[in-house]
């Protein structure tokens, strides 16, 4: 799984040998290669520690989780610090190909659970698998599967876009020409392939942004978490960034995405889970969420003509359950409005009535975050 590096600079051979367990000295405080466990017995190797551990790996959901192939899957966790509880209890799956979003403000418990799914951070109860492996601080072969993408630039800025994936790659045991090829694909998603030669130092937040997701993907895991990857990027960066998400979920991947902001949430996220103050309130997809609301849509129309008898037309369609006339504007209050907007504008045509511009205004999430909560939600 992708653990950038995110101190000085220190030379790859050392990183390496602590990856691959051949080093007894333990890592120094804030070196990155901490974040991998190291295999127990030096000799071992770690492909061989990963075949290992994939051949005893024994979860009782497995069979029913490869049936719907389930990528995470995530069961009570929970997490205290001290006397205040970060995560309460919190359960949910993704499935291949599916984007989920975990949305809710800052200190809401986003990155404390994100940590636990990565291996990154123990549960105090509950479990993670990442298909049929349990995760865990020493689960190698789970993690793997993972590749994650932290909220900090995680990237050696005196080092070019192409010489961080490298080495970042080789973390990942990946060499020669299979190394090149993903590097050179990675910078193709992300954008970045004009600039593979270019230092970090020069790139723009969001490039780095974009370069620090690259290095997620490098060696093509299951499941991608992304922790809040728009904080701080330019408007072109964060559409960049967005349309990779979406790419990369049509193409099969499995995807956990945290962030704060609601029109994030609506544009990629397949499903959304809420959480706040640690517990998930509630998760589905937009529509799930916003029908908990039990508000219409409403569909505002500019029209001249026969007004009136517009108006009496709409009221007879199924799924109309208002409609209103205040000069040349008509507004209807509707159940699924999308949907009914063909029969809207036919009845517009059987009426003589000619509609000049439409706008569905439908409930969003944040309403949605406020009904649950009782808040707006608080960066």
């Amino acid at each position: 799984m992708p653990f950038c590096p995110t101190g000085p600079w220190r030379p790859a051979p050392v990183w390496l040998a602590r990856v691959v367990g051949r080093s007894d000295r333990p890592p120094p405080p804030g070196d990155p290669s901490a974040l991998f466990a190291r295999v127990p017995d030096p000799s071992f190797g770690w492909r061989a520690a990963i075949a290992a551990e994939q051949r005893d790996a024994v979860s009782p959901a497995s069979e029913v989780d490869n049936a719907v192939d389930v990528v995470l899957r995530c069961e009570h966790l929970t997490r205290r610090f001290d006397d205040r509880v970060a995560v309460d209890d919190v359960s949910f799956q993704i499935v291949a190909g599916e984007t989920y979003g975990l949305l809710g403000p800052n200190g809401a418990g986003k990155t404390t659970t994100i940590r636990m799914v990565c291996g990154l951070l123990r549960c105090d109860s509950g479990h993670v698998h990442i298909g049929e492996l349990e995760m865990n601080s020493r689960a190698l072969a789970a993690k793997a599967r993972v590749g994650y993408v932290p909220q900090d630039i995680a990237l050696y800025p005196d080092l070019t876009a192409r010489e961080n994936l490298e080495f970042i790659g080789r973390l990942y045991r990946l060499s020669g020409r299979t190394l090149r090829e993903r590097v050179d694909e990675v910078l193709t998603l992300v954008d970045l392939a004009e600039r593979r030669d270019d230092r970090v130092e020069a790139f723009s937040g969001g490039m780095k942004r974009r370069l620090n997701i690259a290095g997620g993907l490098l060696h093509h895991p299951a499941l991608l978490v992304l922790d809040e990857p728009t904080v701080g990027v330019d408007p072109q960066s964060r559409h960049a960034i967005l349309e990779s998400v979406r790419t990369l979920g049509m193409g099969g991947m499995a995807i956990l995405y945290t962030t704060h902001y609601m029109e994030e949430a609506d544009r990629v996220c397949d499903r959304v889970g809420i959480i706040d103050r640690g517990r998930l309130v509630a998760e589905g997809t937009r529509r799930d969420l916003v029908s908990m609301l039990e508000e219409h849509d409403r569909i505002e129309l500019s029209a001249s003509g026969n007004l009136a008898a517009f108006v009496e037309a709409c009221r007879r369609i199924d799924g109309i359950d208002g409609a209103s006339l205040t000069d040349e504007h008509v507004q209807l209050l509707a159940r699924e409005g999308r949907r009914l907007l063909p029969a809207v504008l036919e009845a517009a045509e059987h009426t003589g009535a000619a509609v000049q511009s439409v706008e569905v205004v439908e409930p969003d999430l944040e309403a949605v975050f406020l009904h649950l909560t009782g808040t707006a939600l608080r960066e």
